[in-house]
């Protein structure tokens, strides 16, 4: 299974990149965070999976640094430019850029908590990973409710 989910995340990664590599602007930005969020929903689903299944905390280290280093790039994806105006349809409230400064503190704190979690996966206390993955999703909502329209 981590196979495809590797497979699928490469991929999407690279529809998303030639989006915005074929001109799209704002476009194929708004593409390519969209396909970054589905993945992120995946590896979290997967972690899920992993913690239920009571499988050791390093099953899931491929997924939490990618996790993590998706959560770092979050705020580098909302350009100005890249709401409602670009042209594709979008989730994102025009509040990610008229509350800037909360938005990037809300992804500071998710990024934040999927780096502990990348930790985490590196040892052997499947409690404490299995409570900072709880702690990852409160962090993902916190961002979601303000500043993602359903």
């Amino acid at each position: 299974m981590r196979k495809w989910i590797t497979a699928a995340v490469l991929g999407l990664m690279c529809v998303g990149g030639a989006a915005n590599a074929q001109g799209e602007g704002a476009a194929g930005i708004v593409q390519g965070r969209q396909a970054g969020m589905m993945l992120s929903s995946v590896a979290m689903g997967a972690i899920k999976a992993s913690i239920d299944a009571q499988q050791a905390p390093s099953t899931q280290r491929f997924n939490s640094r990618a996790l993590a280093r998706w959560a770092r790039a979050v705020p580098g994806l909302f350009p100005a430019g890249s709401g409602a105006e670009a042209g594709v349809p979008t989730h994102a409230k025009p509040e990610i850029w008229s509350d800037r400064a909360g938005f990037e503190a809300r992804a500071a704190d998710y990024a934040a908590a999927a780096d502990r979690l990348a930790e985490l996966a590196a040892g052997d206390d499947a409690a404490a990973f299995a409570a900072q993955w709880t702690v990852v999703r409160a962090s993902c909502q916190a961002c979601h409710t303000p500043y993602k329209a359903e």
